[in-house]
């Protein structure tokens, strides 16, 4: 396995290990044309995938033909905790690696739950904002078309403009092991249409500079913003909306403690009532090294998303 301090773990035996290519899927005429996808994982998911000594990433290299590349701990996607994985190769390669990697943790969760019958759960893929249209298509039916096909749940994300630099966005698809696995085989065979979606496979995991830029938006609406001591101290303001603060808190103060503690960051949320400029949404001031600054906020929109999430459903 590459040394960690790599942007990327993966196997060096998975080239020499590699075993025949699975048979063909009718996905499309360009199954050989080297192709990506990218999707989002837990820390504990993605320790799952590497496996002890990177048993587990190595095994499923080789059986599917595919690469398999995982992001550093400390590297996630912005606004959520989770790490990304970025599997390459011919389409039916990466389809059989998807279900290898899936199928794992679709079966420790059936564990976990003691359930009999697959649980319908969420995987979130990375699509650079220039290829949604092509899975949105012309009013919106080229994804009712998926979600018929496959009978999977497909939700896109706007594009987040909190992060400067950000273009990409987050395809949320639910449903059992078979119909995800369904749903990613429609979406790739029409991304693999999309001339502009290859050109992010050589760039996978360029967020470190995006997460760390300042975003000013107009009159302070949305935006981080560096504190004015920010130079010895590395301080940002975020907002976050004043009906979730209590999340963010925990009972007794419980929460903000845990992500203070985790992380190293000292967090300081304003009064009630005081709000970032031109919103309802509390300040919280985020200090400490950049590191530091970059998980507390991973925790923080992290809870937010969950609430807003749970809202929606």
């Amino acid at each position: 396995m590459e040394s960690t301090e790599s942007s990327y773990v993966s196997s060096p035996e998975a080239a020499r290990n590699r075993s025949p290519p699975p048979p063909k899927s009718p996905t499309s005429g360009n199954v050989e044309k080297p192709m990506y996808i990218r999707f989002l994982v837990s820390n504990a998911a993605a320790g799952s995938v590497i496996g002890k000594g990177g048993s587990t990433i190595t095994e499923f290299q080789s059986k599917s033909g595919a690469r398999i590349q995982l992001s550093r701990n400390h590297e996630t996607f912005p606004g959520t905790s989770d790490r990304i994985i970025m599997v390459s190769g011919a389409i039916d390669d990466i389809l059989k690696a998807m279900e290898l990697i899936l199928g794992k943790l679709f079966d420790e969760l059936n564990v976990e739950d003691n359930e009999d019958v697959g649980p319908r759960t969420k995987v979130r893929l990375i699509v650079p904002n220039s290829s949604c249209g092509s899975i949105i298509g012309k009013g919106g039916a080229t994804i009712k078309s998926l979600i018929e096909d496959s009978q999977a749940g497909i939700k896109i994300s706007p594009l987040d403009n909190n992060f400067y630099g950000l273009n990409d966005r987050l395809v949320t698809l639910t449903g059992t092991l078979d119909e995800q696995m369904q749903a990613i085989d429609l979406i790739l065979s029409k991304l693999c249409e999309d001339p502009h979606y290859s050109q992010a496979m050589h760039a996978p995991f360029s967020y470190a500079a995006t997460y760390y830029s300042m975003s000013y938006a107009p009159n302070g609406t949305g935006g981080k913003f560096p504190n004015h001591k920010e130079d010895r101290s590395n301080s940002i303001t975020i907002g976050v909306p004043d009906e979730h603060i209590g999340l963010v808190l925990g009972r007794g103060g419980r929460n903000i403690m845990e992500i203070s503690q985790v992380s190293g960051a000292r967090i300081k949320i304003s009064d009630r009532g005081d709000f970032m400029s031109g919103t309802t949404d509390r300040k919280v001031t985020i200090t400490g090294s950049q590191r530091a600054i970059h998980q507390a906020e991973c925790m923080i929109m992290q809870k937010v998303a969950n609430a807003t999430e749970r809202m929606m459903d």
